[in-house]
């Protein structure tokens, strides 16, 4: 009876053991989240007016939300992969680490995600967090294009792949990165702005397989780095310049 007992106690011990574990690696590897005070920003081409896509500009109100301070990393994507039994993305031969994840589609990186309790940002929410909470703020840290290689990756000053995250100087709601290294998936179907208060449409290919990709990479001109810059890309699209990072709403 007593070494039954035992053997019961030794069981439950290594199952709860086990499952500490479990939660100890998730917690390990769970990226850091920076909140983000809500309010009302003037979304879209405020500088410019030139850009039909990121027109008309609008009014958006948020509420508080927390979003990645980095853009999540092969090390972080890796070890979800593995504890979820996913394939591993596709990588170079530099060392991964804490370099952005990339050849990810949109679907992984939501999976990621919602492993998480968390989701894509909206583009409301990516673009007034880039803007460090809607101000006006061309590129994410900077209005000046001749200070952006102090905060961003891009074509003009980068090899040809993405660098570590963080190495570069944040904007000043300390999110790195919101402008180059990487692209980053939005959690929207691609859609028109709204106009004259309407709901917003859909693009005319009626193709809700589009998404959205923010922030410009090393592979692109400093413009595509700006912070209301938008790009369509299929769902099912891989490439080695776009990424992700998360947001907690908070609201749940």
């Amino acid at each position: 009876m007593k070494a039954s007992h035992i053997f019961i106690f030794g069981f439950i011990f290594l199952i709860s053991g086990c499952a500490l574990f479990r939660s100890s690696a998730k917690s390990n590897h769970k990226p850091e989240m920076v909140l983000i005070e809500g309010g009302t920003f003037t979304m879209g081409d405020i500088y410019d007016n030139t850009n039909p896509d990121a027109k008309p500009v609008h009014q958006v109100t948020l509420s508080d939300f927390k979003i990645g301070k980095y853009e999540v990393t092969y090390r972080q994507y890796d070890a979800f992969a593995r504890r979820t039994a996913r394939k591993l993305p596709e990588a170079d031969s530099l060392q991964q680490g804490n370099r952005p994840v990339v050849n990810i589609d949109w679907q992984d990186a939501r999976a990621f995600c919602n492993y998480y309790g968390w989701r894509l940002p909206t583009e409301q929410e990516w673009e007034y967090a880039a803007r460090s909470g809607g101000k006006k703020m061309r590129f994410a840290g900077t209005n000046n294009i001749d200070s952006l290689n102090i905060y961003a990756r891009t074509q003009n000053n980068s090899a040809p792949f993405a660098f570590k995250v963080g190495t570069k100087k944040p904007n000043s709601a300390g999110l790195y990165d919101m402008s180059g290294n990487v692209f980053e998936w939005i959690g929207n179907y691609y859609q028109f702005y709204p106009k004259n208060g309407k709901e917003p449409t859909w693009d005319k290919l009626e193709n809700k397989g589009v998404r959205i990709i923010r922030g410009g990479s090393f592979e692109e001109g400093k413009y595509i780095a700006s912070t209301y810059w938008r790009v369509g890309v299929l769902a099912d699209a891989k490439a080695n310049d776009v990424g992700f990072r998360c947001v907690d709403p908070l609201n749940k």
